[in-house]
């Protein structure tokens, strides 16, 4: 099966020298769909490889069973991984991680030229961070039913966000303050600031 997106990846392959097609002759030559497309589905294997790597060895070194890779044209600019118990960090989760040292690393806050690679299906928390970030696209291979088997049940937060606020196992309350929208007032009005 040819995957659409591997026909919209920025990266060049004829540059690399992996693209063939068959010709009348029954050789190959360079640009088949065929083999664009398993040649870049083998890339994502091989990030999503890594990604786990770097859970396991996370675990061994006493962090979380969790690891990403953030992917731009075809070069890993950052990895993470769980570091919540070690750094006393609840949100140092490794898609979060690997965000925040892209972000460094790549001088910008808008990663929307990049993938993320993650060894499971991002937690409520990290997908809200994949939206910020403006990630272009995401993989990942455990699922989050894999992640509660070994304890790290998110549904609940799920459920939690369809819940009224005061209905919520951690209350919201509201608590009106006349200069509540102040601040608001003061980014619209504010000429030189950047958007996000």
């Amino acid at each position: 099966m040819f995957h659409h997106e591997c026909a919209m990846k920025t990266f060049d392959l004829r540059k690399r020298k992996m693209q063939y097609e068959p010709n009348p002759q029954g050789e190959r030559k360079m640009g088949s769909k065929t083999d664009f497309c398993y040649i870049c589905c083998m890339a994502k294997n091989q990030y999503l490889e890594r990604a786990i790597r770097l859970a396991l060895q996370n675990v061994e070194a006493g962090g979380g069973p969790f690891g990403a890779l953030v992917v731009k044209e075809g070069v890993v600019i950052a990895e993470g991984v769980n570091d919540v118990t070690r750094q006393n960090d609840p949100t140092a989760h490794a898609e979060v991680q690997a965000i925040r040292n892209a972000c460094q690393k790549l001088g910008t806050f808008d990663l929307s030229d990049c993938e993320l690679y993650s060894s499971c299906e991002p937690c409520p928390m990290c997908f809200s961070a994949l939206y910020w970030a403006r990630i272009s696209r995401v993989y990942f291979s455990a699922t989050h039913q894999d992640a509660a088997q070994a304890g790290f049940n998110d549904s609940f937060i799920y459920s939690e966000i369809r819940k009224k606020m005061e209905q919520r196992s951690i209350p919201f309350i509201r608590l009106p303050i006349p200069e509540s929208e102040a601040p608001f007032r003061q980014w619209i009005e504010k000429n030189d600031k950047t958007p996000y």
